[in-house]
């Protein structure tokens, strides 16, 4: 990635832009008012690419120690993002970052990147009131009538009014769902006139991702302002998605000549003054979305990029909403009644398996731990690994930052943990995919995109329509309506049992 333009790393004090030293330096200046000794552990840690789940972990630890902290280190964290990360201003060649899952397993580089021109710098803030050729607005506008139904699409059926009810209850009986996300499903099929969301706008950064809620919203007959980048076969597939159901499609076009899917479309890294100019002329109350995803470095660039949007966006219009997925790989805390049912299984397990003593004993105690220690309220359920990189890690903790952050400044915040889902980004990753391929085994349910993305609109929807006001805890909030596929609940630590899981896929696809 030589001399790349538009949001970057910043320099180093060695002259590269390393994403390393970033990374160190952001967690430390999140940690440092709330626990200093972590801040220095952050500061020195030798071994960033493989170090940095501990550090993860730590946040999240350090901000149980009381709301105040916990808010403290989400504020931190994004000052020190928006003052360290820089924009490069140089001629960019679009299509340097791909929309995918928000909730998706990511794969980060870590080599340091060759610097460009340190004096065509600007910060976020200051990019953002540059000057940019205007983008045009295209609308597509479908036929047919709003679905006022809500449908979830489960094995090749198409689950409605009982047959969804007693999913959900399998679901949370099985651990996979916690009980929350199931009531507010319930919720919203009691209330079938919230799926009408024609009253806002919601902005999809990354439209293309299969795990974003834009389909869903079209064809429940709302407005969707689309962001993703400048490649036709992107917007050929939301064109036709709008065509096909009653919602309105807002795609932003350069302007000129040519079909529209060719000039469709902005680049959030290379283009940020452009997009910010357009999206503020929108009319109506905006839900901004942020299901972007790249690959590598990359996914740190467009996370910034929809950061600095959306900060700004907030700032100027405060009836402004947010949406996110939480990707279940990730550290949270989780409530007391899930770890109770995770020792649960875990004894149960323990009583019937005649192979963990020694597997434990010839791993040193790393495979099949358990994932609590009994009576932990909450409970840390530790999902981060190794594959995701530091790179997606801090992307991912950023929008928990934002969200923590702009709850406590009053805005509507949609921020739900979706489920290990097989989305494309994942399944062209061959270990993450046997990992897919033998995870139910221990008792994680893999989605297929279209349940998974109709399930998390739903969860969006009832967010809009009855909002809560900041719990007590920013943990609790992050904790409500959890779908994260069984990982908080299952009897193992995700870490010790992800590679049987993989040797379980293997044999399984070999079979």
């Amino acid at each position: 990635m030589d001399n790349p333009s538009g949001v970057v790393f910043p320099l180093s004090s060695e002259g590269v832009r390393s994403t390393s030293t970033l990374g160190r330096a952001v967690v430390a200046d999140a940690l440092r008012e709330v626990d200093a000794v972590g801040a220095r552990a952050a500061e020195h840690e030798t071994n960033w690419r493989r170090g940095y789940l501990l550090h993860f972990r730590r946040l999240v630890e350090a901000g149980l120690t009381s709301a105040p902290a916990a808010r403290q280190i989400a504020a931190d964290g994004l000052a020190s993002l928006h003052d360290r990360m820089r924009v490069l201003v140089a001629d960019a060649e679009p299509g340097t970052a791909t929309a995918d899952p928000a909730a998706e397993i990511g794969t980060a580089t870590e080599t340091g990147i060759a610097p460009a021109d340190a004096a065509a710098e600007t910060s976020l803030a200051e990019a953002l009131s540059e000057h940019a050729d205007p983008l045009e607005t295209a609308v597509v506008t479908g036929e047919g009538t709003p679905d006022r139904e809500l449908v979830l699409p489960y094995r090749g059926d198409r689950l409605r009014g009982d047959a969804l009810a007693r999913q959900l209850d399998t679901w949370v009986s099985a651990g996979v769902i916690e009980v929350s996300a199931a009531e507010s499903v319930r919720t919203v099929m009691a209330n079938p006139d919230w799926l009408d969301l024609s009253d806002v706008r919601l902005v999809a950064f990354g439209a293309g991702a299969e795990m974003g809620p834009v389909q869903a919203v079209l064809r429940w007959g709302g407005d969707v302002t689309a962001v993703d980048l400048p490649r036709p076969g992107i917007w050929r597939g939301l064109a036709e998605a709008a065509r096909r159901y009653p919602g309105r499609l807002h795609m932003p076009v350069r302007p000129g000549s040519g079909d529209l899917e060719s000039r469709a479309g902005a680049d959030l890294v290379s283009q940020l003054p452009a997009l910010v100019q357009w999206l503020t002329q929108l009319d109506g109350r905006l839900v901004l979305g942020n299901y972007a995803y790249a690959d590598g470095a990359t996914h740190m660039r467009v996370a910034m990029a929809v950061d600095a949007l959306t900060a700004h966006l907030t700032r100027e219009r405060t009836d402004t909403a947010l949406s996110f997925l939480a990707t279940p790989t990730d550290v949270f805390a989780v409530p007391a009644d899930a770890v109770e049912q995770s020792v649960r299984a875990y004894e149960e397990r323990s009583k019937l398996s005649l192979v963990r003593r020694p597997l434990k004993i010839l791993t040193a105690g790393r495979l099949l731990q358990r994932n609590y220690v009994p009576g932990a309220d909450p409970g840390i359920c530790d999902s981060l690994v190794s594959q995701q990189g530091p790179n997606y890690a801090l992307a991912k903790r950023l929008q928990r930052w934002r969200a923590t952050t702009a709850r406590a400044q009053g805005h509507t915040v949609s921020l739900n943990v979706a489920p290990p889902t097989r989305t494309r980004s994942v399944m062209k990753n061959r270990a993450l995919a046997t990992v897919y391929a033998g995870a139910h085994r221990f008792g994680v349910e893999v989605f297929e995109p279209g349940t998974a993305n109709t399930l998390m609109a739903a969860l969006l929807v009832h967010d809009l329509r009855r909002p809560a006001p900041p719990r007590e805890h920013p943990w609790l909030d992050e904790a409500a309506e959890a779908a994260h596929g069984g990982l908080w609940r299952i009897a193992y630590a995700p870490r010790s049992a992800l590679g049987l899981a993989a040797l379980v896929g293997i044999t399984g696809a070999r079979a």
